[in-house]
């Protein structure tokens, strides 16, 4: 195993020996190499000041993503190239396309964010396949994890259009075979133990490697993206000692189409997932676009979602819906069991010691079923949510034979409403006489509790109205009339 973790910065080799296990990126970058120019803002992976690039080596070539380097661990760096916004301007001081827009279109006034800003922009300006000006409402998502105070997005968004009129042409581009033949070289395989048993950061690069890590230390803590391990040290002051990453191993990275199903290992993160996911459902499409930020989606991953077993994750009640299965491993055994019956309590799953979440088999969607999924929260974007529904009926000659509804922020864990959908067999979505007692067995099914995001009475109320809001749409109904963003062609077919 290796002892040391090796970047790429500012075209040459890095390599660190002194990895303490929850050092972040940011005091990393602020304090030993004095770049200031990365910003500490919220310190949790909200603002966004923070944004710095990862250079990757992924499918033959450079890839770009921003990241809140304020929850990145430094560890989890290994083999990626850093780019700060110190970085990106010539040698010669003439400043990168999206710097010299910004300071044209007037886009910052106090400036503390604008360095998160110019580097979400940057990442966006190397887009896989851009050559020319992104639609606008791309530019918007990709500043949703970037909040400004002063400034207003309007020129900011009007500099990104302007920079990115042409195919990227700065000096990143310049030196991207270098920078590839750098970031393959660092592609070594090698396994990454720093530190001792008792306080460690190890990186694994292998899945059998990871197996027998997790069995030697059951105690340690599991780090994919760190998008919620890293809230636990910034903000819970969390002392972990030792810390696994499991997002070196390339087999849990892997997405395949088996016909009727997809199976996706634990480390894909949701950027990597958006399109498939999008193309079983537009709703899953949309409900990824509004997890978190750019930031968020470029690391956080979809097993360290169910694994974290939070009660408000968006993802979990939408796979709960589809019936996926969970793969877990332990050692060289593993075992497999519906996603549903994973979360057991508050903050207790079904995951012994030694055994970690492995992968996920989502069955696709057969020609007579149909899927909604709707978000509830108080920001539209980049927002915890309120309550979290998801919904799958199969339908024949326009009667439900058989409905799948789970919801998120409704309990102390994602759950199913099983009263409300042995209501709704027989029922037909086009007749709403048909499912109202379905609606009403809502509250057999769940006891929501007040909180910061909403109250009980809310949330009980906003379950029932998505519920109706999934049936109506199912039978028919224009989606212009039930929605505000998301829409899709519906059936013909009206309401009665």
């Amino acid at each position: 195993m290796r002892d040391s973790i090796r970047i790429v910065r500012r075209g040459r080799i890095v390599e660190i020996d002194e990895v303490q296990p929850t050092e972040t990126l940011l005091d990393y970058l602020r304090l030993r190499e004095r770049a200031t120019g990365t910003k500490e803002g919220c310190n949790e992976g909200d603002c966004g000041a923070c944004t710095v690039v990862i250079g990757e080596w992924r499918d033959g070539r450079v890839v770009y993503r921003p990241v809140n380097s304020c929850i990145q661990f430094l560890g989890a760096m290994d083999g990626k190239e850093i780019v700060t916004v110190e970085d990106i301007a010539w040698p010669d001081g003439r400043l990168h396309p999206v710097q010299q827009a910004i300071v044209d279109a007037h886009g910052s006034q106090c400036g503390f964010c604008t360095p998160g800003i110019v580097m979400s922009l940057f990442a966006l300006y190397h887009g896989e396949g851009r050559d020319g000006p992104p639609p606008r409402d791309e530019v918007v998502t990709a500043l949703a994890g970037n909040l400004c105070r002063c400034t207003g997005y309007r020129p900011i968004v009007d500099a990104a259009l302007v920079a990115m009129d042409g195919p990227p042409a700065d000096r990143f581009v310049d030196a991207m075979s270098q920078t590839a033949g750098l970031l393959q070289f660092l592609a070594d395989g090698q396994d990454v133990f720093i530190g001792s048993n008792s306080a460690f950061f190890a990186a694994p690069a292998s899945l059998s490697v990871l197996a027998q890590l997790v069995v030697k230390y059951p105690e340690a803590t599991l780090l994919a993206g760190g998008t919620d391990v890293g809230l636990k040290v910034t903000k819970g002051m969390r002392p972990i000692s030792q810390v696994i990453y499991v997002s070196r191993v390339a087999a849990l990275k892997q997405i395949e189409d088996v016909g009727d199903a997809l199976i996706l290992g634990a480390g894909v993160t949701y950027d990597d997932a958006a399109g498939v996911f999008a193309d079983l459902d537009p709703d899953l499409g949309e409900l990824i676009r509004r997890l978190g930020s750019r930031q968020v989606r470029a690391v956080g991953t979809i097993g360290g979602n169910i694994a974290n077993g939070s009660p408000i994750g968006d993802m979990p009640p939408a796979l709960i819906a589809l019936g996926a299965t969970l793969e877990l491993a332990h050692g060289e055994e593993g075992r497999a069991l519906p996603l549903e019956d994973y979360f057991i309590a508050y903050g207790k799953q079904d995951r012994q010691p030694g055994e970690f979440v492995a992968g996920l088999l989502v069955p696709k969607l057969a020609p007579n079923q149909v899927f909604r999924a709707y978000k509830i929260s108080k920001r539209f974007d980049e927002d915890i949510s309120a309550v979290m529904g998801a919904f799958r009926f199969t339908i024949d000659d326009g009667v439900i034979t058989e409905a799948r509804i789970a919801f998120g922020g409704m309990a102390a864990t994602p759950r199913r409403a099983l009263h409300a959908e042995a209501r709704l067999v027989g029922a037909q979505p086009a007749r709403a006489a048909s499912w109202g007692a379905a609606i009403e067995a809502l509250g057999d099914d769940y006891a929501p509790i007040s909180d910061m995001r909403a109250s009980a009475a809310y949330r009980m109320e906003s379950a029932k109205a998505l519920l109706a809001k999934a049936l109506v749409e199912c039978a028919g109904a224009p989606t212009s009339r039930t929605r505000v963003i998301g829409r899709r062609e519906a059936p013909e077919t009206e309401v009665a």
